[in-house]
């Protein structure tokens, strides 16, 4: 049967049923993307000491250095590279108190900016000196800074005025959003967190993905909220391809691979550079392949952060590397950590004339080895900017709070008391004899504690009591630690244990 349609329009539908067929295969040939992501980096711009090896001296890993010569080093072999961070820039180092382009810890960014990121979810430790802090770091970034469910709390928009990006790479459509971890509350102080509200990071996760899967070839979700939440996000969606994540310092040699959804994480401190190969064809990841580059130092390595590293490592070395003290300890594994957590303790309460000192576990961040305490040392000890705080305590309510850590254990040292308890035959908790500083508790008295700001905005948390009225004592826990160091000169590891059982 011959054909109605007229030969000019015949030539023209040929024409275009050949382009198409020449098309077609152009358009889903698969396309690959490597991610280059880290995580929890905690201001180590400079290396330091690999603990877990044995040998002495140790070698030296990580630093900003290492990392963007890492970062050089793959984009020069990959066909297309994006490059991530989930959080936890800040903390860990004094250049975090150091102004730059009007931010505490700015130059952080800077060194990002000179090493080419292109997106970063914050995380609760960038948040420690203020949320108006982290409103300046965020706009030194010449780089998306993105999270979905911190907003503010008055106009209900992200924080970062992003919550997620959409880049193109190497022909594909690469949707990328951020999420906070549920604990938020929890891992920022009162002050740090006024004005933010935080989401369900499950609910706007989905809420992301039903956004972003339309539009592009591969989802990626930033996160900061630790490996098992991570797990517990994939297998909680649909249409979502990578998490690369962070906050639970996870160190994922190869990733996990769960309901479809492949999760990365880089470790800690700056030590690894995760690199994630993708082959993505018809929006669909076919295959994957990840891995860690350990940054081990090597001191003739030039990069485009050099200099600012340099600058910045030759101030702080002028105040940081004189000794303050020496710590002298016996003790060996835990029991090293005890003794110091008690120390602490007893150095807030000193530096308050308060009765009684607290220590949260969470807030020692490194353990003294015995030898030389240089402030650098101690500042790794406390990288906090922890305000101290002295507050009035009725000897009931130090009965209540007793009876609380004997139930709970909440992770904190006490300084000035001693308990001795035992369990009934039902198995409750009888407290048998309670003292401060050696003299029994009066229920009717009144005596004072310490703690920093932190810890008391967590009362409830780790005292098991409402939040007392608070007077700041116009000092930091580290400068109050720091002045009880040079005063003893010689601090010996002696572990306090304040609460026995009697059988």
């Amino acid at each position: 049967m011959a054909s109605s349609y007229p030969k000019s329009l015949r030539g023209l539908l040929f024409l275009a049923a050949g382009l198409l067929l020449f098309v077609l295969p152009i358009l889903s040939q698969p396309k690959q993307i490597t991610i280059l992501h880290t995580n929890d980096m905690h201001a180590s711009f400079l290396p330091h000491e690999a603990y877990w090896v044995r040998t002495t001296p140790k070698p030296l890993v990580g630093g900003f250095n290492e990392l963007a010569f890492a970062i050089d080093s793959v984009r020069k072999t990959k066909t297309a590279t994006l490059l991530l961070d989930a959080g936890d820039l800040m903390t860990g180092n004094p250049i975090t108190d150091r102004v730059y382009k009007g931010a505490e810890g700015g130059a952080l960014v800077e060194m990002l900016n000179l090493m080419g990121y292109e997106g970063w979810e914050p995380g609760n430790h960038d948040f420690d000196i203020s949320y108006a802090n982290f409103l300046k770091l965020a706009s030194i970034a010449k780089f998306p800074v993105f999270t979905a469910n911190l907003v503010d709390e008055k106009s209900g928009i992200p924080i970062t005025q992003k919550e997620y990006i959409i880049v193109e790479k190497n022909g594909l459509k690469i949707g990328i959003f951020g999420v906070m971890s549920q604990e938020y509350y929890n891992l920022v102080s009162v002050n740090s967190a006024k004005g933010v509200k935080l989401l369900p990071y499950i609910a706007e996760a989905k809420r992301m993905i039903g956004l972003l899967r339309p539009q592009t070839d591969l989802v990626i979700a930033l996160t900061h909220t630790g490996v098992d939440d991570d797990s517990v996000l994939a297998v909680s969606v649909k249409g979502l391809d990578v998490i690369i994540g962070g906050h639970s310092h996870t160190r994922l040699k190869k990733p996990k691979y769960i309901n479809g959804v492949i999760i990365a994480q880089a470790g800690s401190n700056c030590e690894n550079l995760g690199v994630l190969d993708l082959t993505v064809e018809n929006k669909a990841v076919t295959t994957w392949d990840g891995s860690l580059n350990q940054l081990w130092y090597h001191p003739d390595r030039k990069t485009a952060v050099t200099a600012l590293v340099d600058s910045f490592n030759t101030e702080i070395k002028k105040e940081y590397d004189q000794v303050i003290g020496t710590w002298v300890s016996e003790a060996k594994g835990d029991e090293s950590g005890a003794g110091l957590g008690a120390f602490l303790a007893a150095a807030q309460r000193d530096g308050a004339h308060a009765d009684l000192g607290f220590m949260n576990n969470g807030g020692i961040r490194k353990r003294l080895s015995p030898g030389p305490i240089t402030k650098q040392d101690l500042f790794e000890v406390l990288p906090f900017r922890n305000l101290l705080m002295k507050f009035d305590l009725t000897g009931k309510q130090v009965h209540d709070m007793a009876l609380h850590y004997l139930k709970g254990r909440p992770g904190i040292i006490i300084a000035g008391l001693s308990c001795e308890w035992k369990k009934d035959a039902s198995g409750n908790i009888e407290i048998l004899r309670l003292l401060i500083n050696g003299k029994p508790v009066d229920e009717n008295a009144t005596y004072t504690g310490a703690a920093s700001d932190y810890l008391m905005g967590e009362a409830k948390r780790y005292l098991g009591i409402d939040p007392p009225q608070l007077t700041y004592m116009n000092k930091t826990v580290f400068n109050a630690v720091e002045k009880r160091v040079r005063e003893l000169k010689t601090i010996e590891a002696k572990v306090d244990r304040p609460f026995k059982e009697i059988k």
